[in-house]
């Protein structure tokens, strides 16, 4: 079945609508099977939670989407301290605002970023476990707290600073490159440090698209043998390598490096739909060139939230970051644009608007 024929079969889903009279959610129908479809949803609605002392009611505005979403519906993600399974309602952060407070530290009309799931309203107690930080009402859209300024910004920008290491004139490959993190990766690469970064991505749109955002030069996956393109824009070799897709792309990158390089393992979506695992088979050029291969996970990196996020907004308010989000209207629509990521139909971070922005905004 083709990719067009299955985001045309979430259609049906995207018809629901939502009002404030209920609290609608989407919860696991059936683990995945490859790629999500239609039949691994359900639609639910409830009544709209009262909070108790010590909560707070919060009203969903944007919803953030990310590959791991998938994993957290196939029972293989851990949340928290359990796996969901059939019945739960999906997990995934967004934006909300504090509609109801008889919690201390919370006023209504606070926005907040956090744990909120697949559902337009939550009552939470607003701990350390869900991870909520307030939003700064400081002139930018509420919606870049699904992705920017959310956990998609804490990842780009560990996984480049943190874990990356890099340093100016870098000859620098990033695969992913029009995804929501290497969107950002690529303009902080460029823009921030002065990498040379040569970006991976589908399609000629996509192409296009990352060379207006930060990449020197592309080369597409789906028209262009990457191994020989590699060759001509990298003859040199590569001081950093960004991973976002794992695969054949990684081993073509692992044996082109310098001395002294380092890979940064985000992700490898083109892994996740694979019946057998990928078996890397050149590791030891590691070793060849003293380099440095290094994975992480974001919600370690999450002590230095306040620091990232000042960092991103002022880099989005002085023009060295564009904010990339293909935003699916309407809180329906939450299961195609999933199924949006695994075909790589997006372009920048992928949310979903709920309700749009908070009206009013403390």
């Amino acid at each position: 079945m083709s990719h067009l024929a299955v985001l045309s079969a979430f259609d049906a889903h995207a018809d629901h609508i939502i009002d404030d009279d209920a609290n609608y959610q989407w919860r696991i129908a059936n683990r995945p099977q490859g790629n999500v479809v239609p039949d691994d949803f359900a639609w639910h609605a409830e009544p709209i939670p009262e909070p108790g002392e010590g909560e707070v009611l919060l009203r969903t505005h944007y919803l953030g989407l990310a590959p791991v979403m998938r994993f957290y519906m196939q029972g293989t993600a851990r949340t928290g301290d359990a796996t969901l399974g059939p019945g739960d309602v999906i997990h995934g952060r967004g934006v909300a605002q504090v509609v109801k407070s008889r919690h201390p530290d919370w006023r209504e009309g606070e926005v907040v970023q956090g744990q909120i799931g697949w559902q337009t309203y939550k009552v939470s107690k607003m701990t350390r476990q869900e991870k909520f930080f307030r939003m700064p009402n400081n002139g930018l859209p509420a919606a870049l707290g699904a992705g920017v300024l959310g956990m998609t910004g804490l990842s780009a920008h560990a996984g480049l600073f943190a874990c990356g290491d890099p340093r100016e004139g870098d000859r620098m490959v990033l695969s992913g490159a029009a995804g929501g993190v290497g969107s950002m990766v690529s303009q902080m690469a460029t823009n921030v440090v002065g990498c040379d970064v040569v970006g991976i991505a589908g399609g000629a749109e996509k192409c296009a698209f990352i060379r207006e955002h930060g990449c020197r030069a592309a080369i597409d996956y789906k028209a262009d043998d990457i191994e020989a393109k590699l060759d001509e824009l990298r003859a040199d070799g590569i001081d950093l390598y960004f991973d976002n897709v794992g695969g054949e792309t990684l081993e073509a990158c692992l044996e082109r490096l310098r001395m002294h390089a380092r890979i940064v393992l985000c992700g490898s979506i083109s892994e996740y739909t694979r019946e057998e695992p990928f078996m890397l088979s050149n590791y030891t050029r590691l070793r060849a060139t003293d380099s440095v291969m290094r994975g992480f996970f974001v919600y370690n990196h999450i002590d230095r939230w306040d620091q990232v996020m000042g960092d991103i907004a002022g880099w989005v308010a002085d023009g060295r970051l564009k904010p990339v989000q293909d935003i699916e209207e309407g809180f329906g629509a939450m299961p195609r644009a999933l199924a949006n990521l695994y075909f790589g139909a997006n372009v920048g971070v992928q949310c979903c608007s709920v309700r749009g922005e908070p009206k009013e905004w403390l």
